[in-house]
């Protein structure tokens, strides 16, 4: 065979394998292969380390689009200064994700605007960009998710999908009241994770008020049992950051006004 037909019949090959990144990069390997006399070894190397790093990138693609992260926020965002009650050596340790390694959850308690949801979403960017696959709702979506799921006759696959994540994020537990089906549903996900994947969960009720807060304390009781059992638990008193910037951007308007 002559060479350009066994080019041919290498493409042909690239092809029914779907190597398509070193379909691309093949002309010009086989040039720098050439001109620099590169071994069958490195040239391989260098040809197949094209298709890796675009394997890599497409599944960062996917990781990212699955986790439905509401915002950009990374860990290194998060102001520490103007919320000391915030432990910066445990967000540091808890960077590394080795939490995930023994499905420890993460309970971030504090009133609106103080963080939480910042340090949750820069967890999930973490663990996302570490080749994790995390998942992001509201508690009030994942009620109505479930719901929905129930009356469709879909309620087994829903939970499956809940319990999936190496890291599930339910945001603003307790802004909106979880009852009967709600909550049940909540209490159904933490159950089905307990002890096999983390939780990173944000929260305006602090511990002693979950019982008021649904309709059912027992159910409650359960749920945090299961939350607290391996838990690095963040109680943030600070003040919150919309309020702060509030007020700053009022100042400026005052010295502006001011003559």
């Amino acid at each position: 065979m002559s060479e350009a037909s066994i080019y041919q019949t290498l493409r042909g090959h690239l092809a029914t394998l779907r190597l398509a990144a070193v379909a691309e990069a093949l002309p010009a390997e086989l040039e720098q292969a050439s001109s620099k006399k590169l071994s069958h070894t490195v040239f391989l190397e260098r040809l197949l380390r094209r298709e890796v790093d675009a394997t890599l990138a497409r599944r960062q693609v996917s990781l990212s689009r699955f986790a439905c992260l509401p915002s950009p926020w990374r860990l290194a965002d998060f102001d520490f200064s103007a919320q000391p009650s915030v432990d910066k050596d445990l967000v540091r340790e808890l960077s590394s994700l080795r939490f995930l390694e023994d499905a420890t959850n993460v309970l971030l308690i504090g009133p609106p605007g103080v963080g939480k949801t910042m340090l949750a979403v820069g967890l999930g960017w973490a663990a996302v960009e570490a080749g994790y696959q995390v998942h992001y709702t509201t508690a009030a979506d994942l009620a109505a998710r479930c719901r929905k799921a129930a009356m469709e006759g879909r309620w087994a696959n829903v939970m499956r999908f809940y319990a999936g994540p190496r890291l599930l994020i339910i945001d603003e537990v307790g802004y909106l009241p979880l009852v009967g089906e709600a909550a049940a549903a909540l209490f159904q996900v933490v159950t089905r994770r307990y002890l096999k994947g983390s939780i990173a969960l944000t929260t305006n009720l602090g511990v002693s008020s979950w019982g008021h807060a649904f309709d059912d304390p027992m159910v409650a009781a359960a749920m945090l049992d299961r939350l607290l059992h391996k838990s690095v638990v963040f109680n943030i008193n600070g003040e919150s950051y919309r309020m702060r910037a509030h007020r700053a951007r009022a100042e400026a308007a005052r010295m502006v006004l001011t003559p």
